[in-house]
């Protein structure tokens, strides 16, 4: 994680930031009120777990609770609700969770076995479509022992399980409230969380506050938090800068990275916290697609996009990037989509194309989503397009819709090539590969390949080191390369802006990504 603060403060910050590490400001020695608001332009689809296999998982992380999760600094799952987890045998069959005692719910209902059993459980049973039913592939059946102890039987070795229950998919909800075969959708949250949902206004607020019954790792560094969602970046950064939002995630522009960094003005009061990230954005090609489903269209775009000049066009030094699937600092990763493709060759997208009897430019559309991963979303698009038409090979056409109507398109399998971002579950090799394959992936568009889910995923997840798994994955992403039905285009980092007089930004994100709302507090004054 890099820290960069504006120069006027660039010596408090740093000396603050020393100390917030030792936790020496957490409360500012103050009786004050500790309130924050937060600020991005990623709104839930959902607030029901079940259904939440995107950025949701936002504002589950806090406030609902999962078995195990991952502290700050943490790489591996560590307890959360449960006293402790742990494997059973060696083959990674059986997973064996204890809860902590007198946990409930905010309803009143009690954090027990049998509460556990039917949060699980429903997440199946549902199988809401572009849901988290996809994470639980391993899963046979959910046994309790008693009121605090719960057993995974898994169907198949999984060493990955516990990191998918660190997930915010696999939250604990109260059986009261949540039915067992269907989705609630009263935009109310019952959960056990470090926070409350005290009141939630779709695309607008969300307000959490303090929940004074938690017991988790979470230290909580604010007494309440209001995220506010915006339709677009300009309009977050400028709240930002008139102080009406005191941070942000999720949403900066590259133009807003690049001005806030070289801060224009020495008065601006501003913060920016960097961390490398692991999300990735990908182009996604239905194979029911007259154009899209042509191998030699896909190749013939591979050997035109030019990822090099998208990035510095678009994206101006906070993304670089991206030959694999696997993002750089994950194991497994390679520059598989480089060594096949190199760099940008029209006459061999072209040469591709002859041979396979296209003869004239290829009319291709193009989908994106306006409001899940920054208004850069649309002249990344616009670049895609640009590239490809100048090659004589492609005519283009872009088309998009807010993400919650795009989720629906794309699931249904409606657009030809359409721009997906991954957020990773969990820090591991596994999580950009399991899911965009088999008959149900989170793309919608079903990629049956046996080897890569017969062999491959399953000779992995033997495997408990998981920094031992490289070689399944290399050649995983050998097959992706082949196929072309995902083109990796970049890798972005992370970022948080701040007032100058917010600390914690540099522990808020967990390795999933996930802005943890209770590292943030404000300083005190000198």
């Amino acid at each position: 994680m890099f820290y960069r603060a504006i120069p006027r403060a660039v010596a408090a910050l740093t000396s603050l930031s020393l100390l917030s590490g030792c936790g020496l400001l957490a409360d500012s020695g103050s009786k004050t009120e500790q309130k924050i608001t937060v600020g991005t332009t990623s709104s839930p689809s959902t607030l029901d777990p079940a259904a939440a296999w995107d950025g949701s998982w936002e504002l589950m992380r806090n406030v609902y609770q999962t078995l195990v999760s991952f502290p700050t600094g943490s790489t591996s799952p560590e307890p959360d609700a449960a006293e402790s987890c742990e494997f059973t045998d060696t083959t990674s069959m059986a997973y064996r969770c204890t809860l902590k005692k007198d946990l409930t719910f905010s309803n009143g209902e009690k954090v027990d076995a049998a509460a556990v059993k039917h949060s699980i459980e429903r997440i199946v049973e549902i199988h809401f479509t572009g849901g988290p039913s996809g994470l639980l592939g391993s899963l046979d059946r959910v046994e309790t022992e008693g009121d605090d102890t719960v057993v995974f039987h898994l169907n198949k070795s999984d060493a990955t399980f516990p990191f998918i229950l660190a997930t915010p998919a696999m939250s604990l909800v109260a059986p009261g409230d949540y039915p067992k075969d269907r989705i609630r959708d009263d935009g109310k949250v019952t959960g056990s969380g470090p926070y409350l949902l005290d009141s939630y206004e779709p695309q607008a607020t969300a307000e959490l506050k303090k929940n004074p019954a938690y017991k988790g790792f979470a230290n909580r560094k604010n007494d309440s938090v209001t995220i506010r969602y915006f339709e677009d970046s300009a309009e977050m950064v400028s709240a930002l800068k008139a102080k009406k939002i005191d941070a942000t995630y999720r949403g900066l522009t590259a133009e807003d990275v690049v001005s806030l960094e070289d801060n224009e003005d020495d008065d601006s009061g501003l913060q920016i916290v960097e961390s490398t990230g692991a999300d990735i954005r990908f182009l996604v090609f239905n194979p029911k697609d007259p154009a899209a489903g042509n191998p030699a269209v896909r190749k013939a775009v591979a050997h035109v996009v030019d990822r090099g000049a998208l990035v510095a066009k678009v994206y101006r030094g906070t993304a670089e990037p991206l030959y694999s699937m696997i993002p750089k600092g994950i194991a497994g990763h390679t520059t598989s989509f480089f060594d096949t493709y190199g760099d940008p060759d029209v006459k061999k997208a072209e040469s591709i194309l002859s041979a396979a009897g296209v003869t004239e430019p290829v009319k291709l559309t193009f989908w994106y989503t306006t409001d899940r991963y920054g208004s850069s979303t649309e002249p990344e698009f616009e670049e895609l397009k640009r590239q490809l038409e100048d090659s004589g090979l492609f005519e283009v056409t872009l088309k998009s819709k807010p993400w919650k109507t795009f989720q629906e398109g794309f699931t249904k399998g409606q657009y030809p090539v359409f721009g997906r971002g991954w957020f990773p579950d969990f820090p591991d090799p596994d999580n950009f590969v399991a899911p965009f394959v088999g008959k149900e992936p989170v793309t919608g568009t079903p990629y049956i390949n046996k080897e890569i889910t017969q062999q491959l995923l399953p000779s992995a997840r033997r495997q408990s080191d998981r920094g031992a798994v490289s070689q399944q994955f290399e050649r995983a992403q050998e097959i992706l390369v082949d196929d072309v039905r995902l083109l990796p285009l970049w890798q972005g980092k992370l970022y948080v802006a701040a007032g100058e007089d917010i600390g914690g930004g540099e522990r808020a994100l967990d390795p999933q990504t996930v802005m943890q709302m209770w590292e943030l507090y404000r300083k005190a004054s000198w």
